[in-house]
């Protein structure tokens, strides 16, 4: 008998409610801001040297949070500037909640921005139809290559849209991270179709080495309080099980075996920590700097 899971992908509102508890419950944000007041000004010190405008190209640019600092900190670097921020997202919501997001901010002067509602694929062939090549200063892929067919094909196109003294950023969890342990031993078993790949920052330096690409790597330590996880019908634990395991309603509908060697994993040092009696999956990042 065919299994009743099916994937969170098959339910984008649900899959968004999960997302945001899952940003609530986890230092995902804190881990990459971080990143962004430590690293960032020295990774994009000389993109727009000599320039009068500086292309950014975000791809999976989702709600803008982080979109929005990374632009300030390239608007601090480069005062004056214009900066031509383009977004490719395929979320509708999340377009309109960044469009809400560049309303209330206060300090985006000399920024435009546009937004294109398609996948990074759905971007690729509209500029192959059109013929175009657009050149950009900084791309960066955020948590997104999860959801792209061919992750090396991709990662070279829009590698060869880099100006001379641009930097592709990809931000992904890190090959150390319990997504890693939970996904090698599980992902088999949850029902992900073609909607997603299994990919960590352990896999892309083996990819980035046989293009020939110059890159540097960081690891951000960030965890997800997942205690919750763990109270049979807690309503906020079965939505942070759905966005672990990508499935719809996992704990309604996975096999009570699988379910059980699951909840088993997820407690063991390889996935998270027990600290006071509260269990912290380790969601640690992995981020990789490319350069043109």
């Amino acid at each position: 008998m065919a299994s009743p899971m099916r994937s969170l992908l098959a339910d984008p509102d649900r899959y968004v409610q999960s997302f945001r508890l899952f940003l609530e419950r986890s230092t995902e944000h804190q881990s990459m801001q971080e990143f962004v007041e430590q690293h960032l000004p020295g990774v994009v010190a000389s993109i727009g040297n000599g320039k009068s405008t500086i292309n950014v190209l975000s791809i999976g640019g989702g709600a803008g949070e982080m979109d929005l600092q990374i632009l300030s900190k390239i608007r601090a670097r480069y005062p004056g500037v214009t900066i031509n921020n383009e977004v490719v997202e395929p979320s509708a919501e999340q377009i309109s909640k960044y469009k809400e997001r560049v309303a209330q901010a206060s300090n985006l002067e000399n920024i435009k921005f546009t937004w294109h509602k398609e996948t990074a694929y759905e971007y690729e062939s509209r500029m192959n139809a059109e013929k175009k090549t657009k050149k950009w200063d900084f791309i960066h892929m955020i948590q997104m290559l999860y959801y792209v067919k061919d992750i090396p094909a991709t990662i070279r196109y829009f590698h060869s849209l880099l100006e001379p003294q641009a930097k592709l950023l990809i931000i992904l969890v890190s090959g150390k991270s319990g997504w890693e342990t939970l996904w090698k031993k599980y992902g088999s078993s949850f029902p992900l179709e073609d909607l997603c790949t299994y990919v960590s920052s352990a896999d892309l330096p083996r990819m980035l080495d046989s293009a020939g690409l110059k890159y540097q790597l960081y690891e951000l330590p960030s965890h997800m309080d997942i205690t919750s996880c763990f109270i049979e019908g807690d309503k906020d634990g079965e939505l942070l099980l759905d966005f672990l395991t990508e499935t719809l309603d996992f704990a309604k509908t996975a096999p009570p075996e699988l379910k059980r060697q699951l909840m088993e994993e997820l407690r063991k040092p390889g996935c998270s920590e027990i600290r006071d009696g509260k269990v912290f999956f380790n969601n640690n990042l992995g981020v990789i700097v490319i350069e043109p």
